[in-house]
């Protein structure tokens, strides 16, 4: 039997679409647990930022247009040591050059023009990068996407709780919650750990034990910013390897 040409587009296209479709469900399910602790991590924040007298609204428009734990967190930091708006932004900042190194990796697995690559870049947050990669420097881009909605939607909705229970909940260092970020971290390293690729998992050992060596000596953000290039540059050699 022939086949059109179009019929066999249509047919891949299908094909690709379904391809999509489970990739963007795998990667909701994936992300499950860490939308768990994202939810945690924004109550956290709400009642932070409710601490410092910033009321309702702030709050949740920051988390609804940064969606940035760490950013979001680092300012409150600064805020919350009596600091002022520029050493806030510029933590800010520090904190999320990371997202260059991680957005350069994962650039070749996006689709479309720049403005579709640009919004689906957005999709690029730790867990979900950790969970989108597939070793050697490439990334599963429907997994990603996946993986962040379900945890934007746990950021924002944990926000507005925490804003909302603030002023019941109290103290964030007394229940603990203050250890959710770094936590949250950990699990991301454990998970490139049990990574059947040996080299990968050496790349993610090493990058977090030279972001552990420098914390007592750097700026906060250098470590992360010095994990991050670590990891881009060990990928990327792994990469180019048969």
């Amino acid at each position: 039997m022939v086949v059109s040409g179009e019929k066999r587009r249509s047919e891949y296209g299908t094909e690709r679409g379904h391809d999509d479709e489970k990739g963007y469900l795998a990667g909701a399910r994936a992300a499950a647990p860490f939308a768990l602790a994202t939810a945690m991590l924004g109550v956290s924040f709400g009642v932070l930022a409710r601490s410092l007298g910033w009321g309702i609204a702030a709050p949740i428009a920051f988390s609804l247009v940064a969606f940035s734990g760490s950013a979001q967190f680092a300012v409150v930091a600064v805020f919350g040591a009596g600091g002022g708006a520029p050493a806030a932004i510029m933590a800010a900042v520090l904190l999320n050059t990371r997202f260059l190194a991680m957005g350069l990796a994962v650039a070749p697995s996006l689709k479309g023009g720049r403005l579709r690559r640009a919004v689906e870049a957005q999709a690029v947050v730790d867990s979900s990068w950790a969970l989108a990669s597939r070793g050697g420097g490439q990334f599963d881009r429907a997994r990603m996407i996946g993986a962040t909605v379900p945890q934007y939607v746990a950021w924002v909705v944990g926000t507005v709780v925490g804003v909302l229970v603030g002023d019941v909940v109290g103290d964030v260092e007394r229940l603990g919650l203050d250890a959710l970020f770094p936590t949250f971290f950990l699990v991301l390293l454990v998970e490139q750990l049990r990574n059947d690729d040996r080299r990968t998992a050496m790349v993610a050992l090493l990058a977090a034990l030279l972001a552990l060596l420098l914390m007592p000596f750097t700026p906060p953000g250098v470590p992360v910013i010095a994990a991050c290039v670590t990891a881009l540059l060990g990928l990327s050699n792994l990469g180019r390897r048969p």
